[in-house]
C-alpha cells in the first residue's frame, strides 16, 4: 500500500484509541514524528509547571480560608511578593522544592492557629485537577490526540505530586505536606517553631533585621530534637541573630552546637549552619577550624547560591580579606551588594549583611 494511501486512511480511520497513536507516529514522515515527540515534551512540561503552580496555589487558598496573610508566592526560582501595596517579582530558589507559599499565621493562641488545611491544600488541589482533567477521556469521544495527551499527562502528574506530598514521608530529609502535618499535630514544639519561622521570615521579607524582632522569638533553643528541621531552624535562626547583634563568640558557638549535631541534621540545613560557622571562624580568627570547614562541597554551595542569597555574598567578602588577605575584592563584593540590594527576597536579611560585611571591612581599615 502507498504512503499516499496510507496517510489517507489514517486520517479517515475511527480509532481515537491512545494504540492509535503509536500507529500515527508510524505512518508519518519522520519529520512530523519529531515535531510531535517535541509537542508532547513541552506538553508534559507544561504539565507539570501548571500542576506544581496549582498545588502552590491550593496552600495559598485554603491559608487564606483559613486567616493566614499572604507573604510569598514561589514557582521554581519565580517570587511573586507584596511591595508597597503591589505585586513584585524576584528570584529565588531552594534546592528541593518546586515551589513555595509563605503565610503569616493569625495571631492567635497556639492551640487555636489551624495548620490541617493550610498544609492539605496543595494535595487537595492536585487531587482535584487530576479528576477533572481525567473525566473527559472517560466521558468525551473524538478527542484529538495532543488534548488527550496534554490531559492525560496532568492527570497523571497531578497523581503523582499528591502522592509525593499527601503520603507522610521525607525527600532528602525535609519533610513533605503530610509529614509536617503529622508532625504539627502530634508535636506542639513543633508548631510554635513553624509559627515562629513563619512571622520571623515576613518580617525578614519586609525589611526587618533579626537583631530587632522580639529576643522570645529566639528563646526556642533547649532540648531541641535535631532530627525536625522546623525546630533546628529555629536555633539557627537564634545563632543569625546573635551574628546580627555582631555577637561573635556567641554567635560561633551557637552554630558549633548545632554542628556537633550534624548526623542528625538534613543535608541543607547543615550546609547553611556550615557557612555561617565558616564566617564565625574566620572573623574570630580560628584559622584552622575554617579551613577544616572550607572544603570544595561547601565552596560550590557558596557559589551556587551567591546570586540568590546576600549571606554568600557576606561570607565570600570574608573570605577575601581573612583568608585570601585580598582587602580590594572583600571591598568589591561589599559594594556590588550594596548595589544590588533591593534585588535580593529577604530585605532583612540583605540589610543585615551588608552591616556585617561594613563592619568587618571598617576593622580592617579598608573603609
Amino acid at each position: 500500500m502507498g504512503y499516499k494511501k496510507k496517510k489517507r486512511l489514517a486520517k479517515s480511520g475511527k480509532d481515537n484509541s491512545f494504540d492509535g497513536l503509536h500507529s500515527k507516529f508510524a505512518e508519518t514522515g519522520m519529520l512530523e514524528t519529531v515535531g510531535v515527540s517535541l509537542l508532547a515534551i513541552l506538553i508534559l512540561l507544561f504539565s507539570i509547571f501548571l500542576q506544581v503552580l496549582l498545588h502552590e496555589g491550593g496552600h495559598l487558598v485554603c491559608g487564606l480560608a483559613t486567616g493566614y496573610r499572604f507573604v510569598s508566592f514561589r514557582i521554581f526560582n519565580l517570587t511573586f511578593i507584596r511591595k508597597d501595596g503591589k505585586l513584585c517579582i524576584k528570584r529565588f530558589s531552594l534546592a528541593g522544592t518546586g515551589g513555595q507559599c509563605l503565610l503569616t499565621p493569625p495571631e492567635r493562641p497556639l492551640e487555636d492557629i489551624p495548620t490541617t488545611l493550610y498544609n492539605l491544600g496543595g494535595v487537595l488541589a492536585n487531587l482535584l485537577t487530576a479528576i477533572l482533567a481525567f473525566l473527559p477521556l472517560l466521558t468525551v469521544d473524538g478527542l484529538p490526540y495532543l488534548l488527550k495527551f496534554f490531559l492525560l499527562m496532568l492527570s497523571l502528574i497531578g497523581i503523582l505530586l499528591a502522592g509525593m506530598n499527601g503520603i507522610p514521608m521525607k525527600m532528602g530529609g525535609i519533610g513533605n505536606d503530610a509529614d509536617n502535618m503529622r508532625l504539627l499535630l502530634k508535636d506542639s514544639k513543633s508548631k510554635q517553631a513553624l509559627v515562629t519561622q513563619l512571622r520571623i521570615n515576613a518580617l525578614v521579607q519586609e525589611g526587618m533585621r533579626p537583631k530587632d524582632m522580639p529576643a522570645e522569638w529566639f528563646s526556642q533553643t533547649e532540648d531541641i530534637n535535631y532530627k525536625d528541621a522546623l525546630q533546628v531552624t529555629i536555633a539557627l535562626m537564634s545563632a543569625s541573630r546573635l551574628l546580627d547583634c555582631e555577637e561573635w563568640e556567641a554567635a560561633y558557638n551557637a552554630f558549633e552546637k548545632i554542628m556537633s549535631h550534624r548526623h542528625e541534621v538534613i543535608g541543607l540545613l547543615i550546609k547553611e549552619n556550615a557557612c555561617e560557622l565558616l564566617f564565625t571562624a574566620l572573623v574570630t580568627k580560628r584559622t584552622a577550624r575554617a579551613e577544616e570547614l572550607y572544603t570544595d562541597e561547601l565552596d560550590t554551595y557558596i557559589r551556587q547560591y551567591k546570586d540568590v542569597t546576600s549571606s554568600k555574598q557576606r561570607l565570600l567578602c570574608a573570605l577575601a580579606l581573612y583568608r585570601d588577605k585580598d582587602t580590594a575584592k572583600a571591598k568589591e563584593i561589599y559594594e556590588a551588594t550594596c548595589q544590588r540590594k533591593n534585588k535580593y527576597l529577604m530585605q532583612g536579611e540583605v540589610s543585615s549583611d551588608i552591616a556585617l560585611m561594613k563592619s568587618i571591612l571598617t576593622a580592617k581599615n579598608a573603609l
